[in-house]
């Protein structure tokens, strides 16, 4: 069950990624420093989507800050800091879905609900990242896979070569978070992708489902805790 929460993660970071990337041209909502490339590319080419770009970090900054400070006040007043977090993530993703449900498809990017759905989004991936930190950091990050890629390899590398008995148990259990955390990312890629040729809009309707399930299992831990 405690790996549960980071895998879960790992596949809606995957799919808010490649839905965003898909429905918005361009836009990264959980690997926002992605958005300095293809801002790059929107204003050297002209591309739609370079003010949603922008706005990405601050935007992602901003979040982070205020649930930073909400999570503080509930941490004095004795609430669970994680499960309201959660919540939070479940509310502005089942916001996303309606508002790409209600305005979509979307032809630019920089423009009304579009831009709205984008940030809002951001904001969303903004507070995973953040509990990641805070309370899930035993885990692979859920965002950004370079890290963990690197690791992998770099863990591979020491098998090979063969490593001393007191390390083996340590690296192998990292190893195994690490490409179960890629994989599924990987795998909420690839459904949101299809989704996204298949329904188009409606795929953001998956979003809250996952945010629920995550929800759901912070919970399930919690009780069984008790």
């Amino acid at each position: 069950m405690r790996g549960s929460l980071p895998a879960i993660q790992s596949l809606t970071a995957g799919y808010a990624d490649t839905s965003g990337f898909l429905a918005l041209k361009g836009l990264f909502t959980s690997h926002v420093t992605g958005n300095f490339v293809t801002l790059g590319s929107a204003l050297v080419f002209g591309n739609s989507g370079a003010l949603a770009k922008t706005l990405a970090l601050p935007t992602f900054c901003l979040a982070i800050i205020a649930i930073r400070l909400i999570a503080l006040r509930l941490r004095a007043a004795g609430r669970p800091v994680l499960r309201s977090v959660l919540t939070v993530q479940l509310l502005l993703l089942t916001i996303a879905a309606a508002l790409a449900a209600w305005a979509g498809p979307f032809t630019d990017p920089d423009r009304g609900a579009a831009l709205a759905l984008g940030m809002i989004m951001v904001a969303a991936m903004a507070l995973q990242n953040a509990a990641h930190r805070v309370h899930l950091s035993y885990a692979p990050p859920s965002t950004v896979m370079t890290g963990s890629t690197t690791q992998i390899m770099l863990d591979l590398g020491d098998m090979i070569h063969g490593l001393p008995a007191d390390r083996t148990v340590g690296v192998h259990a990292r190893l195994r978070a690490m490409t179960a955390s890629v994989v599924l990312f990987a795998a909420g890629c690839g459904l949101a992708a299809l989704l996204f040729a298949e329904i188009n809009k409606w795929c953001f309707c998956v979003l809250p489902v996952l945010a629920a399930g995550a929800l759901m299992i912070r919970s399930e831990i919690v009780d069984a805790r008790a």
